[in-house]
């Protein structure tokens, strides 16, 4: 990874007001929104970030209402980027990889640059580096010499130990632990309270269940749950349960162990 996507989450010296939309009304989205408020109520010298607004190409009437009572507005789908300032940064508020990486694509035709949020309570440790959109939640910890790839998403109080590389549009969720000296290729999900044992390898879009506890390499596309972590039809596990996540489409977001 080249020198300049080397990233410090607290910027050094006089902080300025920069613009940023959030792309997705869900609740990641206004997750995204909840930090940026308690970042520029930590800033000394005024606000870091000036939030325009949400956009979202499959918004739900409930989600669009949610968004207005943060007294925030609701500016349209993402052609609304079209034109912006390249100074405007995007911070993209999708959880499951897969549609955060289709959602990155179609904002890549705009230009703009994304938006890096780090909860104030979120530790980045030494020697890590990572790429543009990285969103860490309150109590995610990073330790050292960790890198993470574009658009990855650490929820809350998820751990990543030493060594380990996260692929591209990842995803840990909260209260998950990856061990050191892992490899998590891109597009990942690592369940809620999931644990990946030291120096394993998760291939490119595969899912690890919520509670599941990895003990070997896991192959890309593979669906794994349970303790120890075992392969699962795939066509199965995405019958299972479903939400609505932030572009109003029905898919997997954790699978049960």
């Amino acid at each position: 990874m080249a020198e300049r996507d080397r990233r410090s989450p607290w910027p050094r010296g006089r902080r300025v007001t920069t613009d940023v939309v959030i792309v997705g009304a869900g609740g990641m989205g206004r997750e995204i929104f909840g930090v940026i408020r308690l970042l520029n109520a930590h800033s000394t010298d005024g606000p870091r970030w000036r939030v325009l607004g949400f956009v979202d190409d499959y918004p739900t009437e409930a989600h669009v209402a949610q968004v207005r009572r943060l007294g925030v507005p609701f500016l349209g789908t993402t052609r609304w980027l079209a034109g912006r300032p390249a100074t405007t940064r995007v911070a993209l508020g999708v959880g499951h990889p897969r549609l955060r990486r289709e959602t990155d694509q179609v904002l890549a035709r705009y230009g703009l640059p994304a938006a890096t949020v780090v909860h104030p309570a979120a530790e980045i440790g030494p020697d890590c580096v990572f790429q543009e959109g990285l969103f860490a939640a309150g109590g995610a910890r990073v330790t050292t010499n960790v890198v993470l790839g574009r658009q990855v998403h650490l929820n809350q109080n998820c751990t990543v130990g030493h060594d380990t590389v996260l692929g591209d549009h990842v995803s840990v969720n909260p209260l998950a632990a990856v061990s050191g000296y892992c490899r998590l290729d891109d597009g990942v999900l690592v369940g809620t309270t999931a644990a990946v044992l030291p120096g394993l390898r998760v291939g490119r879009d595969a899912v690890v269940g919520a509670g599941a506890c990895v003990t070997r390499d896991v192959p890309a596309g593979t669906v794994v749950t349970g303790v120890p972590a075992r392969p699962v039809d795939r066509s199965a596990a995405d019958a299972g349960p479903v939400v609505v996540p932030p572009h109003g489409r029905e898919d997997e977001v954790d699978h049960p162990a």
